[in-house]
């Protein structure tokens, strides 16, 4: 994965792929785009999907394919692709698990606070994305970096991925990036989910993808060192988080422009 990961001072890299494994054709049209297009830019890239979406806003919402699905597929991608694996956990007892085909094991919001799920996911010895709940302040995210740290883990990531406001709706203080920054972990911004608007259409959530390259821009000038991103075939199609996600085109343009910010801030 390399020591830029684990260093407050990383990046950049990309985590980019569907929100949900919804069957093998779709995941590997995506892992195989993605990781041309990683190799085309000189872009780290960590391909990301979930094997349950377990936070659905409707009980009738596709969920994904199961644990034991979605593990078989997300190793199939890493050995045709060689791409490494981000995914996410929603219990203690799947950590073990994930972390025999993942290197990175994330954390999602609404489940930062959970100390058995991060103290479980920090004894996998793997790398531990924790995104920031949209309930807490950045300065907030330091209990749940020490957490991993004390079960013996310093390879954190934070991902900041918007704040609730109001009803249904999410903003992004970027003043996050630097303050978590400060706790000596890479920061990741979530430029997908942070477009969401959660619950906005009853029974699924809205989102505004025509949002998503201007704070995704912000977020790396705002010291971002890391990007993650929803990337479909056809995100109007999408079973989960269409509305927020980028289609392949949308994608590459994207990148192009935060690889050019990254270069300017490196220079």
């Amino acid at each position: 994965m390399g020591d830029f990961y684990n260093s407050s001072r990383s990046g950049p890299f990309i985590l980019a792929g569907p929100c949900v494994i919804e069957n093998r054709e779709i995941t590997f049209q995506a892992a195989e785009t993605l990781a041309a297009l990683a190799e085309k830019l000189d872009l780290p890239l960590v391909f990301k999907s979930s094997f349950d979406k377990a936070n659905r806003t409707s009980v009738t919402s596709f969920r994904g394919p199961g644990l034991d699905v979605g593990l078989e597929i997300l190793a199939e991608v890493k050995k045709a692709t060689g791409l490494p694996i981000v995914t996410d956990i929603h219990h203690p007892e799947q950590a073990a698990r994930v972390a025999e085909v993942a290197d990175v094991i994330q954390i999602p919001a609404f489940l930062c606070r959970q100390t058995d799920l991060l103290v479980a996911a920090a004894k996998t010895g793997k790398i531990i994305n924790i995104k920031k709940g949209q309930f807490l302040a950045p300065w907030d995210m330091k209990n749940a970096v020490e957490k991993v740290r004390a079960s013996g883990n310093d390879q954190i990531w934070l991902t900041e991925r918007g704040s609730t406001y109001g009803y249904n709706n999410l903003v992004v203080d970027m003043r996050s990036i630097p303050e978590m920054s400060k706790f000596d972990v890479p920061v990741v911004f979530d430029a997908t989910h942070s477009v969401q608007l959660p619950g906005g259409l009853g029974c699924a959530s809205g989102g505004q993808r025509e949002y998503v390259s201007v704070l995704a821009s912000a977020a790396v000038a705002a010291g971002a060192n890391g990007v993650f991103m929803e990337v479909h075939p056809d995100p109007d199609k999408a079973l989960c988080d269409g509305p927020n996600s980028l289609s392949f085109d949308q994608a590459e343009k994207l990148l192009i422009r935060l690889k050019a910010l990254w270069e300017l801030n490196n220079g």
